[in-house]
């Protein structure tokens, strides 16, 4: 497995990471004996990043990865996100990112993932009410105890993210980053670069749409059937998109699948996909992705397919949109 850095002085990590909120929420039912035998086989490939949230599934996600990693901590590096609120029956009341409330949401994560520390702990979301730098100084305190080793941060603004760097490293900003999603490229990665801070790509399937599934017609379940990418005509055009992508894929030999995930990995060495595998089918398709190096004709190929902007629909619902710093 090659390994990749998360920013100068983060961890490094393998090449793709498992996202494994799929593995508990918002995609539908999954599998809980396939999900361990998956992050199973994603140890044995070599893969070392396994992302989560502590509102995955209210805390299941912790749990499944506490039973799938017991005798195995030491292999790898653990992403916590944390600070949205949850209420029965599913829904969400907001953020919550006051030191207080990361000390109790980092105590309860401890104890749900059965480890002494997470590795890299990072807000899910902005809170407008909580200034960053606040955020950042609880987060290391955390960090002087011994009960985590990096700060990362998820989907916001470069901005955001520098001011939360000086008060103390940032090791990696996840962010939504895809061949049909390239927002970054305006006015974060750079920045990111300057200041030695990594990105953790996730989405780099735009949540299923770029698939050999999604062309066949497959129905999608859980939440993407409201998301503006995959509702009416949108659907349509983006489609077309991804058509454009296969038929590329087709003419190396490799999925579509492979082939976004392999440009994102052509992106720079400071970006690590996260590959949202819920069995492991799909996560031996992502793996392949390794083996293929893209070559400059391709990625003009690729551009042509898919022109920056090129994709219908926000990546969010309204509300959603509204609350990321990232695109502001």
């Amino acid at each position: 497995m090659k390994t990749r850095k998360l920013g100068a002085g983060g961890p490094a990590v393998s090449a793709l990471g498992l996202g494994c909120m799929g593995m508990s929420d918002f995609y539908g039912p999954a599998d809980k004996a396939e999900s361990i035998a998956t992050i199973h086989a994603a140890l044995e490939a070599g893969i070392t990043l396994l992302d989560t949230g502590d509102f995955y599934g209210m805390g299941d996600n912790e749990m499944l990865l506490a039973e799938a990693l017991k005798g195995k901590r030491d292999k790898v590096v653990l992403s916590v996100k944390f600070g949205a609120l949850r209420i029965p029956g599913g829904g969400w009341s907001g953020v919550d990112l006051r030191p207080e409330a990361i000390k109790n949401f980092l105590a309860y994560s401890l104890k749900r993932l059965g480890t002494d520390h997470i590795d890299i702990y990072r807000p899910a979301r902005l809170d407008p009410d909580v200034p960053i730098e606040d955020v950042a100084g609880a987060v290391k305190e955390m960090i002087e105890a011994g009960y985590v080793r990096h700060l990362g941060l998820s989907e916001m603004s470069a901005e955001t993210v520098l001011r939360a760097h000086q008060v103390t490293q940032v090791s990696d900003l996840q962010i939504e980053y895809a061949v049909v999603t390239r927002m970054i490229e305006a006015n974060i990665l750079h920045k990111l670069r300057t200041a030695g801070i990594a990105v953790t790509a996730y989405g780099v399937l735009s949540r299923g749409l770029i698939s050999d599934g999604a062309l066949a017609g497959q129905s999608m379940s859980g939440y993407r059937t409201v998301l503006p990418r995959f509702t009416g005509d949108n659907l349509k055009r983006n489609l077309a998109l991804v058509e454009a992508l296969a038929k590329i894929a087709k003419a190396r030999g490799i999925s579509v699948v492979q082939l976004a995930i392999a440009w994102v990995l052509a992106r720079g060495e400071d970006i690590v996909p996260l590959i949202g595998a819920r069995t492991r089918a799909r996560l031996k398709e992502a793996l392949g992705a390794l083996d293929v190096v893209l070559s400059k004709d391709d990625l003009a190929a690729i551009d042509a397919a898919a022109p920056p902007g090129a994709i219908q629909g926000e990546r969010y619902m309204a509300a959603q949109m509204a609350m990321l710093d990232s695109e502001r």
